[in-house]
């Protein structure tokens, strides 16, 4: 059973992000098990704590979580033209202490979602950026960009449009293939 984190750029409890997760989660298939990764209650990143060995809990809960995740699928809203600092700050307590990455080798994947028409391009691609320093394979095609969310969810959160389905099956897809190839 490969095990899939999905990391939420947003904690809005009625969040799009979420919704798109609660969607996707299902359209992996049989053998793969889909679950998002809390990481709202992370303090903020601070070296001291790791270097005075006096780790918040979370930190820890956190970062044994994600060493049992096989693959991370990220999906996020964009403020700013970046990432929520919330997602950010997830990344950097992953990613440390120097040398111990939870990232390290783990396939991934980005959906950015907007209400607008940009479809948080810029907070997929500054995204991108962070993925690749933490050597992270990432899905490179298709590329998930669902702009006009609102448009797209019933009143439920489940996506009306089939063709947003599809696409959203054919990345999942990608996916999957990526982690086939990275999985020992």
């Amino acid at each position: 059973m490969a095990k899939i984190g999905i990391i939420l750029g947003s904690l809005r409890k009625e969040s799009f992000s979420k919704k798109i997760a609660n969607n996707v989660a299902s359209l992996f298939p049989e053998g793969y098990e889909a679950e998002i990764v809390e990481i709202g209650n992370l303090a903020l990143y601070n070296q001291d704590f790791d270097d005075e060995n006096n780790v918040p809990a979370e930190y820890t809960a956190f970062r044994n979580k994600m060493k049992e995740i096989d693959a991370v699928l990220f999906i996020t809203p964009e403020y700013n033209r970046s990432v929520p600092a919330v997602l950010k700050n997830a990344l950097d307590v992953g990613s440390r202490p120097y040398g111990a990455s939870v990232w390290n080798g783990k396939p991934a994947a980005i959906i950015s979602q907007s209400p607008g028409n940009l479809s948080a391009f810029g907070a997929n691609h500054h995204l991108r950026q962070s993925l690749v320093f933490l050597n992270m394979p990432i899905v490179q095609q298709p590329e998930a960009y669902i702009g006009n969310v609102i448009g797209l969810l019933d009143d439920e959160g489940k996506i009306k449009d089939e063709g947003t389905v599809e696409f959203l099956q054919s990345f999942v897809n990608a996916f999957v293939d990526l982690i086939r190839r990275y999985q020992n």
